[in-house]
């Protein structure tokens, strides 16, 4: 059984509150199922985007959580961050957007798969 989103990010801000960086909600979308986007900000103008996985990226295990990053770069100017998460609200109004500020660039997602990979 797969968790829901609320009960997935709750947990994914407590982890990385114990990790030493600073977690927040950006924006509360469906409680169920809603989309899980994480922007990590590097707190020096750029940002990595993660977003699900492909389901082909699963490995027969569709209860998981996969991430990937959406952008090929290693980070991205944050007005390019901010313009792709303007495209996926307007196609899914019900995702959640939990944003993590670390300098190290740490995303605290387990598994991710990289892109091309």
């Amino acid at each position: 059984m797969r968790l829901t989103s609320e009960f997935f990010v709750s947990a994914y801000l407590r982890r990385t509150a114990i990790e030493g960086a600073f977690g927040a909600l950006r924006r509360r979308g469906g409680a169920e199922a809603g989309t899980v986007f994480v922007v990590v900000d590097h707190l020096d103008g750029t940002a990595a985007l993660y977003g699900p996985a492909p389901m082909s990226s699963y490995a027969g295990k569709p209860e998981d959580r996969v991430f990937t990053r959406l952008h090929a770069a290693p980070v991205l100017e944050r007005p390019a961050v901010e313009a792709r998460l303007e495209k996926e609200i307007r196609f899914d109004p019900d995702c959640w957007i939990v944003e993590i500020e670390d300098r190290q660039g740490r995303h605290f997602l387990d598994p991710v798969i990289e892109p091309g990979g």
